[in-house]
């Protein structure tokens, strides 16, 4: 079965991303679906603001626009809105005149009868379309006996829309600041403020969206015992959530949901320190998108953020000092995750992390963090695994440097490919993997006094490249590997301290030419291609190299506390996200993000989070949804941090077959 069908059976009858697996990429960038709408069955739920229930406040039930993109740095829109999904014909539905932004919307009115105060309930008289994304948005009302506040603006995520359109009648959905941090920060990948939440219509931009909002569930308690609190641990078991982080967000909003409106000081602090574009930009005219402005501007204004909450705040337990940044990052163990040394996304989101441990394995993760297929995977002569890479059949590929190498071959469920480990095609301590738009694999080689340095192969695994492999030889060094929408293979190289580029006949993958340029770069370690297959190059000195396709330099960029780079990634915005490595028991590692003109977007302390990535970042990856994964050899744990990047196309390889490298999905 194809990706769009094997997705959108999935979705139809309400599967969450965790139980995809194993999809080949078949359909073109594109493709779309359009099921039909259903009606759905009575829903009910709570208005809190901190621990006071609002009466009085307007409750629109949406669904994520499917036309085209909303997110960070792009304007609201009519193209990008959301859909108001409330009928007229149900019981208690009343349609929105006030002229502002939710004009036209139908909307429930909660509760201000003493024993159901802040209660709410939307009976039949909605329709949602199976397999898009649902959300609560709740504007206005306010405390028993006291003032309206317009500014309060609460989120809480439903997630994917059940086959024949019906959320469980049972289901009770408490919103509050909490619930509002958990839903902004999900879907901050494609979220332009609270009323403007899009994704394209092709299936792997509705898949990206589909496992954002699940992963909502990791950061907050959406039903039961604990419902509308922030969890210690993710639904699987064994992620770490950064609990006392949620908790300070959410008593920032709290500061301006209980006062008596937008003219308050701490209406006015929170959205003068919580523009669009952080410090600038525009302002938000609610709590709901002050917290989306928050999720996409983690490092802006975070002092006077933190110091917003006076007296006893509502929720508990919180940070005791000012973090260095808001990012929110779910820290996974588990799986047999140890020393990680690399990391990949495949076609539906799921993580495949290389462990260079005692035990070399592999282990897969869901969007979720929830280990799969009874991870760790040992077989197919797993020795050293240095980097990891998924085809577009969903087989993995490894590079094991150890005692000459090789690279091993595992099917989407981890079962070894026939054959594997495989050797020939010049291999020789493989450093790097990757695979191009024509479902060839490549692995740079680092082996000393060896004749080429890279070995091409077929999908089943049979050597391209002859015994001497491809190139001068130079060898000796970190063989990062990537390859960019034009079939060119790029490696970086530490003996000539530079790159090597390989031209290479895309249908066969033999080599045309190769040569060798910007000699005298610091230690190069990873490198990435970006939409206009320009070149970017982590390294071990505080800069980014970059390199234009045809090999000439074109800039070096500073700043963002680069500092010892380990890894490089591009996200879908053609912005530059870099692992960097303290070697520090004490001084954790950090992330840097740049914008594709070069702009450092964070600050001289990186992004660390409250959870705080070890000193060892080995590696990292960014996934559809727009989290951003980190393998952490220094402790043996995955971070992913949530909605901080703009989603991106994946596998890289799909992206290389179609021309989506560095873009949406």
């Amino acid at each position: 079965m194809d990706l769009f069908l094997r997705v959108r059976h999935a979705q139809l009858f309400g599967l969450l991303p965790l139980v995809l697996t194993g999809c080949s990429l078949s359909p073109s960038p594109g493709a779309t679906s359009t099921p039909s709408l259903q009606t759905g069955a009575a829903i009910r739920g709570s208005v809190y603001g901190g621990e006071v229930p609002i009466g009085g406040s307007h409750i629109y039930l949406l669904e994520a626009n499917t036309s085209t993109y909303g997110g960070p740095g792009i304007a609201p829109s009519s193209s990008n809105a959301s859909v108001s999904l409330l009928s007229s014909t149900g019981a208690g539905t009343t349609l929105d005149t006030s002229g502002g932004a939710t004009n036209g919307f139908y909307y429930v009115t909660s509760s201000v009868l003493p024993g159901s105060y802040g209660d709410w309930t939307i009976t039949d008289d909605y329709s949602c379309t199976p397999g898009e994304q649902v959300y609560l948005y709740s504007l206005g009302g306010g405390p028993s006996g006291g003032s309206a506040n317009s500014a309060a603006g609460l989120l809480a995520a439903l997630g994917n829309c059940p086959a024949g359109g019906t959320f469980s009648p049972s289901l009770f959905i408490p919103m509050n600041e909490i619930s509002t941090v958990a839903a902004a920060y999900a879907m901050a990948g494609f979220a332009s403020d609270a009323l403007h939440v899009s994704t394209s219509g092709s299936v792997l931009g509705q898949l990206g969206l589909l496992n954002a909002f699940a992963n909502a569930a990791n950061l907050e308690t959406l039903t039961g015992i604990g419902a509308g609190t922030a969890p210690a641990t993710t639904t699987g078991g064994n992620g770490t959530v950064p609990q006392a982080e949620i908790n300070t967000l959410a008593n920032i909003l709290a500061a301006c949901v209980s006062t008596s409106g937008p003219g308050s000081s701490q209406c006015t602090t929170l959205f003068g320190d919580a523009k669009s574009a952080g410090s600038t930009g525009t302002l938000p005219g609610d709590t709901a998108t002050a917290a989306i402005n928050i999720a996409h501007n983690p490092a802006a204004n975070v002092a006077a953020l933190y110091a917003l909450p006076t007296g006893t705040p509502p929720f508990a337990p919180t940070l005791t000092s000012v973090p260095n940044d808001f990012t929110i990052a779910l820290n996974f163990s588990g799986g047999g995750i140890a020393t990680p040394s690399a990391i990949a996304i495949d076609s539906i989101g799921d993580a495949w992390i290389a462990n260079n441990g005692s035990t070399a394995s592999v282990t897969e993760l869901s969007p979720l963090g929830v280990a799969l297929h009874g991870s760790p995977f040992t077989v197919g002569g797993l020795q050293s695994p240095s980097a990891i890479a998924v085809d577009l059949s969903g087989n993995v590929w490894v590079a094991n440097n150890y005692n000459a190498g090789s690279i091993t071959g595992l099917t989407s469920t981890g079962t070894a490919l026939s054959g594997s480990p495989f050797t020939g095609g010049g291999v020789n301590e493989p450093e790097g993997i990757a695979v191009d738009g024509s479902n060839h694999i490549w692995a740079g080689n680092n082996g000393e006094f060896m004749a080429g340095d890279v070995s091409v192969y077929a999908d089943n695994g049979s050597a391209i490249s002859g015994a001497s492999g491809y190139g001068p030889g130079f060898g000796i060094a970190d063989e990062a590997i990537a390859v960019d929408s034009l079939g060119d293979i790029w490696t970086i190289n530490g003996y000539i301290t530079g790159v090597q580029k390989f031209v290479v006949n895309i249908a066969t993958g033999a080599l045309i030419s190769d040569a060798s340029y910007e000699a005298g770069i610091n230690d190069p370690t990873s490198l990435a291609i970006d939409a206009s297959n320009q070149v970017w190059i982590a390294t071990h000195g505080s800069y980014v190299q970059v390199l234009k396709n045809n090999g000439t330099a074109l800039a070096q960029y500073t700043g963002g506390g680069v500092h010892f780079s380990s890894g490089i990634a591009m996200d879908g915005a053609s912005n530059a996200w870099i692992a960097n490595t303290t070697f520090s028991l004490t001084t954790p590692g950090f992330l840097s993000e740049f914008s594709n003109g070069g702009t450092a977007i964070t600050p001289s302390t990186g992004y660390t989070s409250s959870t705080m990535i070890s000193s060892g970042a080995s590696s990292l990856a960014l996934d559809s949804s727009g989290d951003v994964w980190v393998a952490n050899n220094g402790n043996s744990t995955v971070s992913e941090f949530i909605g901080a990047a703009v989603p991106v196309t994946t596998p890289l390889a799909y992206a290389v077959q179609f021309s989506l490298l560095g873009t949406r999905p």
